[in-house]
């Protein structure tokens, strides 16, 4: 096993190469890219007053061409954004007249303190939700608990986002929690601990609604793992020589039932730092799923790149870590076979 991930590891490097020089090339290629955004940002497109200077003429473009580094072949362009990176350089931001690493690394703090709190607690919480669901499956909990999660699951996130601020934060029927950001204005004048509870008091709704997008699939992926490995020959062996139907889920199926769940769980560990946009817009939360937003809308090619290699590197070790959460599960799996 020490030599596949070791080739897993191997192959992050030739595959984030081959996911960034794609985009790179279809992102200068494409209508509107960086050289049109420049040359119409010179020619006063855009201005707050609406001003349009005169046309630019061919010196001014071979400039503009010369600062895109877009005077040289695409391929070339990309060895030296490469070269960039290579001394920790994304380049600077577009949009924002900022360095890509500063923007990102400001964000990041944002989108990992909901994005970490949803991720934990939904496994924390459908697991053992999972769990009860099969034990007493077509009980009168299971029931009904399945109702409300395919409710609840049917509902849009943005939907239920603010359906959540109507009834708990605008003051129609409940004003229990604040509408949005992620603290309140007079944050630096609170002690220690009013800041935890108001952290807490903005972090509630947003995280409800990272729940929301996998709490079906995770209970109903659990107890439906649980199910299959319960109707296997080793449990009933196991019930037969006197082991109590509980001990036996908890000793035996409860372990090989978490394959499934381990597929995703890499996956999701790095969607953790990507953010949800349609959250980050109803909390009004600035984190990274927003600023990935306006660096796609707006064309901003250094922070969109540098938010994909961050992406890119954090889902190609999401899958390793699944791969190895298989290896921790059942150790009898051999990917060399």
């Amino acid at each position: 096993m020490r030599n596949y991930f070791l080739k897993r590891i191997i192959l992050i490097v030739p595959t984030i190469l081959g996911i960034t020089f794609l985009v790179f090339i279809l992102s200068h290629l494409a209508p509107g890219g960086p050289l049109e955004r420049e040359i119409a940002k010179l020619r006063g497109y855009g201005n707050e007053d609406g001003a349009r200077s005169s046309l630019i003429n061919t010196e001014e473009i071979e400039l503009i061409k010369q600062k895109l580094r877009l005077d040289k072949p695409l391929p070339v362009a990309y060895l030296y954004w490469l070269w960039d990176v290579a001394n920790l350089d994304l380049g600077e931001s577009r949009l924002h007249s900022r360095p890509v690493s500063e923007l990102i690394f400001e964000k990041i703090p944002v989108s990992l303190t909901f994005g970490l709190s949803g991720f934990l607690l939904s496994y924390l919480i459908c697991i053992p939700l999972g769990i009860r669901k099969a034990i007493q499956k077509g009980q009168t909990f299971d029931s009904v608990s399945s109702v409300i999660i395919l409710l609840a699951y049917s509902i849009p996130v943005f939907a239920f986002a603010m359906l959540l601020l109507y009834l708990f934060a605008s003051g129609e029927v409940l004003s229990i929690f604040p509408l949005g950001h992620e603290f309140s204005d007079n944050y630096e004048d609170l002690d220690f601990f009013e800041k935890i509870l108001d952290r807490a008091e903005h972090m509630f709704l947003p995280v409800i609604c990272y729940i929301s997008g996998s709490f079906a699939m995770l209970t109903l992926l659990m107890k439906n793992s649980l199910l299959d490995q319960i109707s296997k020959e080793y449990v009933r062996t196991a019930v037969s020589k006197g082991l109590s139907f509980k001990d036996s889920i908890y000793k035996h199926a409860f372990r090989n039932s978490l394959i499934p769940i381990a597929t995703g769980f890499g996956s999701n560990i790095s969607l953790v730092l990507a953010g949800s946009l349609i959250i980050e817009l109803v909390f009004s939360i600035d984190g990274i799923g927003l600023l990935s937003f306006q660096a796609v809308t707006e064309r901003d090619t250094n922070l969109m790149m540098g938010l994909l290699l961050i992406q890119s590197f954090l889902a190609l070790v999401g899958n390793i870590i699944s791969d190895l959460c298989y290896v921790l599960i059942d150790p009898r799996i051999n990917f060399e076979t």
